[in-house]
């Protein structure tokens, strides 16, 4: 079955074989599109960690900095995003449109514009409809082996071969991919060739948002959930972007939609996760433009995935509970003795996975909500997901024993120490702490109850 899945994904291009730059200062190199930094969820895991393009594989214990030297790793959960991936059929749909317009309309002597017009080729093609690219395999298969250096205990031929490392994975063929793409990553760092691992297919867990009901009438299917997303869509600050590319072009602004700026935007970011190039299509847009349109895509995930309405954090509560009862039956294992029967678990799920659940813990919570008037004043806010949530973005949950029953648990997002949200006197608290912390989630936030669908429409 394994073999059988690895065989969709599609290579239908050649991908560069070095998609790591020397460089850490993107000014620096000119293969690293200035406004890489705002790709939002399409952007690469190495603008998050900037040193992976000096050595993909590098990872530093010392991050992870217990309270003593006795503490010992026990227990990892780590959540995984999905690898880079192709756009989907509604993206190549747009992007098509666009390269049209530029070829039939667009003038102009400027290199790039003569670039896209006699060299560029539209390759994006609809039956690539978000598959893991090449660089998304690579995106796991690395992950896999820095978290292996990261946690050496735990991640272990031996633990693996025991069956002590569980993998759990959404259906969509582009998670199936990255966990065999991570499964692979361990097996050739390891040196196993005798022997496969198995995955579990659990959508209720890594697409818990397609089984809420009350998300999907409410938010997923309700135009006014995100009425705020449009209407900054059809603001001053985006409509200044669409003019300005139309100026680039030297077209009409009614050629502009606010659709094709995205697509543009996506063009520039895809052809640099996927094929590590900085694209002619790259220069239809300075900074400025850049942080308004990763501005609009936040408010889409806020309004969306994000704090904008309860559900949307609580359709996650049953991953949230899932989470706790392994850290549960870790630490209870733990303190009679026993060896811990899941030492790692690895579950790969979408954005849309991380983002609820980040937004239930309280990770990334500004004091402003964001709307469609506040993009001046929200320029420093923390949710960003540029920084969150890029290819292959992780949360890692990291329990430890301290000894004499002193057990703590350490959050990480992308590799790097996070504090929980009103935990912040200690990095790596007391376990007790964080279950009290969250006391009212664990002891409610019932999937069954919070997704039944209200008469009432959702509320911020």
């Amino acid at each position: 079955m394994q073999n059988f899945l690895w065989k969709f994904i599609v290579f239908p291009v050649l991908i560069c074989s070095c998609c790591f730059c020397d460089n850490v200062n993107t000014e620096d190199n000119p293969n690293i599109p200035a406004i890489a930094k705002y790709f939002n969820t399409k952007g690469r895991y190495e603008e998050v960690n900037p040193h992976l393009r000096e050595d993909i594989l590098a990872a530093n214990r010392s991050v992870l900095q217990p309270p003593s030297a006795q503490c010992q790793e026990i227990h990892l959960t780590a959540i995984i995003r999905h690898g880079t991936r192709y756009p989907t059929t509604r993206n190549v749909k747009d992007m098509q449109q666009l390269h049209n317009i530029v070829l039939q309309n667009a003038s102009g002597k400027e290199s790039w514009l003569r670039e896209i017009q006699n060299q560029w080729t539209m390759w994006y093609t609809e039956d690539l409809d978000g598959r893991l690219v090449q660089k998304g395999v690579n995106d796991h298969k690395h992950l896999a082996v820095r978290l292996s250096k990261l946690f050496p205990s735990l991640i272990t031929e031996e633990k693996l071969r025991g069956g002590l490392i569980k993998f759990i994975t959404s259906s969509k063929h582009r998670c199936v991919n990255s966990t065999l793409s991570f499964k692979a990553g361990l097996t050739e760092l390891l040196a196993i060739t005798d022997e496969e691992f198995d995955h579990e297919v659990n959508d209720n867990l890594m697409r818990f948002f397609d089984q809420c009901t009350r998300f999907v009438e409410d938010v997923d299917k309700n135009p006014s959930a995100v009425a705020e997303v449009d209407k900054f869509k059809q603001g001053p600050e985006m409509r200044r972007v669409q003019e300005k590319i139309a100026d680039r072009l030297r077209i009409a602004y009614s050629l502009i939609t606010y659709d094709l700026a995205e697509a543009a935007f996506y063009l520039c970011a895809y052809e640099f996760a996927i094929k590590a190039i900085n694209s002619p299509w790259c220069q239809l847009f300075d900074e400025e433009d850049a942080k308004v349109m990763e501005y609009a895509s936040d408010l889409r995930e806020f309004w969306k995935r994000g704090y904008g309405h309860d559900i949307n954090s609580k359709s996650s509560c049953i991953l949230f509970h899932d989470v706790f009862s392994r850290l549960d039956k870790a630490a209870s294992e733990n303190k009679s003795g026993q060896q811990v029967t899941e030492a790692v678990t690895v579950q790969v799920g979408h954005a849309d996975t991380l983002l609820p659940l980040l937004t239930l813990l309280g990770f990334f919570k500004d004091n402003e909500t964001l709307t469609s008037t506040n993009y001046a004043t929200t320029t420093q806010r923390s949710f960003r997901t540029s920084h969150m949530l890029p290819y292959a973005a992780n949360l890692l949950l990291v329990l430890y024993d301290c000894g004499d029953g002193d057990l703590r648990l350490q959050p990480l997002l992308n590799e790097k120490p996070v504090t929980f949200p009103g935990l912040t006197e200690a990095s790596i608290p007391l376990y007790q702490e964080v279950k009290e912390h969250y006391r009212e989630l664990l002891q409610g936030c019932d999937f069954e109850t919070e997704c039944q669908l209200l008469k009432s429409p959702a509320k911020v």
